[in-house]
This record gives structure tokens, sequence and C-alpha cells, in this order.
């Protein structure tokens, strides 16, 4: 797929020439030469950088509406479902004095270990960057030398996501109370349904929102805090600028890492197949699968910082390169 280059004050802007650069990071982070010690290295910043982005599973209703007439005799699957959504209910009601208690108390767990997770994965983002940038495989320097940032970018996370939960587990929520009283009532209601479709599609485009506020920190928010040094917030302002100006050629590139999102994964499967599947026991362990997958997550991060450096010198997260020693010629004997 070939995008043409957009010309932005004076420079042409592609999505398609970072490409060529990125796989050439590849090459020479991991491969000029192979050492396993740095790819174990690199891997533990990239999986630490990963945490909790390792997937997720899609909810799937999958109802079975009985008749109009809504006879017991002639739908037994929705009686029986209706006989079982009643026994819970009467369990749960016969028994909050220790269900609250231990629900409460797993929420409260489960807060705390994503908030431990986005803080540990905030400080591997800039780790990771550091080691994609500077070709070092090094964990303890950069885990200290950008603790500000991270912090900055922990807390920014932290908002999002709590407004994320706030605004999309309502929808989730509503969607399932009326696909649910639809089920129990044995029968498809045509507002019902025009309600479920409504809520599910708002939940689809704010949860759209979500995912792009969180690609753009990552992929550019992050290298500019790196480049600045100063808060998330301060790194967003800079970059929002950047988007308004720019914003069909960034929606180019959503598109595009979409298109780049569906090739890597032809190669990644292709690789499963052609190793009869090991490939693919070991790319779903923690931490090894992230070495396995080292050099996509390579490309990925060199992708992103490639493209962001076509806007100008200011936004090159990569050292200049070193000058080639002079040449000089033989001086004769005397």
């Amino acid at each position: 797929m070939t995008i043409g280059p957009v010309t932005h004050s004076h420079r042409e802007i592609s999505v398609t020439e970072p490409v060529s650069p990125a796989l050439e990071r590849v090459k020479t982070m991991l491969f000029k030469p192979f050492d396993l010690g740095k790819w174990f290295t690199i891997g533990f910043c990239a999986w630490l950088a990963a945490l909790g982005e390792g997937g997720g599973s899609g909810m799937n209703f999958n109802n079975t509406f009985g008749n109009k007439t809504g006879s017991n005799s002639s739908d037994p699957a929705g009686e029986s479902l209706r006989h079982s959504y009643h026994q819970a209910r009467d369990y749960v009601l016969d028994n909050l004095d220790w269900i609250i208690p231990l629900a409460a108390g797993a929420a409260v767990l489960l807060l705390a270990l994503w908030i431990l997770i986005l803080w540990l994965s905030s400080r591997g983002r800039f780790m990771f960057l550091h080691c994609v940038t500077l070709d070092r495989a090094e964990v303890g320097e950069p885990w200290h030398k950008f603790e500000r940032e991270a912090n900055s970018l922990f807390w920014f996370r932290v908002v999002v996501g709590l407004t994320g939960m706030v605004v999309l587990l309502p929808l989730l929520a509503g969607v399932a109370v009326i696909i649910a009283r639809m089920v129990l009532h044995g029968e498809p209601d045509t507002g019902g349904i025009m309600a479920a479709a409504g809520l599910g599609l708002v939940f689809l485009a704010a949860l759209i929102v979500f995912a792009l506020l969180h690609k753009f920190t990552v992929d550019f928010v992050v290298p500019i805090q790196f480049l600045r040094g100063g808060t998330c917030l301060a790194a967003w302002r800079e970059f929002f600028r950047l988007l308004a100006d720019n914003a069909g050629l960034f929606a180019l590139y959503v598109l595009f890492q979409i298109v780049l999102g569906m090739a890597i994964g032809v190669i990644v499967l292709g690789a499963v197949f052609v190793t009869c599947c090991i490939a693919g026991c070991l790319m779903i362990l923690p931490y090894i699968g992230t070495v396995v997958l080292l050099p996509v997550l390579v490309f990925k991060r060199s992708y992103s910082l490639c493209f962001l450096r076509q806007f100008g010198p200011g936004y090159d997260v990569f050292p200049p390169a070193s000058p080639a020693p002079p040449v000089t010629g033989l001086q004769p004997p005397p």
C-alpha cells in the first residue's frame, strides 16, 4: 500500500517513508551483531512497557429468542434461563452480608493491581524508548533518569483510565441490562433493540476516542517528553498543536498502522505455522514471548519515531550520527 507524501512547511511528510529506516533500526539493534543477552535486556524493557496490554477477550452475546407468543412450553431454553436468573438473584439477596465485603475487597485489590501495572508500564515506556533511540541494552539508567517524566505519564494515565471507566462501563452495563431484559421476557423488543444499538454505537465511538488517546500518548507524547523532559500535559499541549495542524496526516498514520498491523499479523502467523506452533507456544509465555517478538516491537517503536522526526529536527529523538574520522594520507618516510 503506497500513500503519497504530504507537504508540511516545505517538507514532505510520508507515512510509508519511515518503514525503511525502522527496518534498518531493527537490523542494526538486534542482528548486527546478534547478542542474546542484549535481546533479553531490551526485551525486559519492552515487556515492562507493554504490561497490561497483552490482549483481551471480547464479549459475545449469543441469545436465542422465543416466538412472540412467549409461551413457556414453546420456549424451554428461555424458561430455564429465567429460572436460573431468579435462583441467582435470590441467592445474592440472601447472602449480601458476605458478598458485599468480598466484592468490595476484590474491587480494591483489582484497582491496586491496575495502578501498580500502570506505574511499572509508565517506567517501561521510557526505558524501552531509551534502548531503541540509543541502541543500548540498559535497565537501571533509564529507570532512574526518567523517573519524573514517567510519574507524570502515570498520573495522566490514571486520570484517563478512571475517566474511561466512568464513561464506558455505564454504557456497557446499559447494553447488557437491555439485552438481559429482552432475554428474560423471552422475545425481542423493537424499542429495546434500538436502545441497545444506540448505546452500543455511543460505546464504540467513546472506545475509539480513548484508544486514539492512548495511541497518540504512546507514539508521540512520550517521545516529546523524552526530548523536552517536561510533564505529560505539557507534551500533550505541544503535540495537540501538531495534531490540529495535520489532522489528515495523522488520520493517514492511524489507517496505515492498521495496514501494518495486518501485515505483521500475517508474518507472525506464518512463523507459527513454519515452526509447527513452537513460536506460538513461546509467544504466549510472559516475558519470553516479548523477547521472541522483539523485532516486531522495535520496528513499531522505531516507525512512530521515524514518522515524528519528519516534522523537524526538534522532533528527532535519535542522536546525530557520529562523523566518520578523517582519512589522512600516508606520510612518506623521512
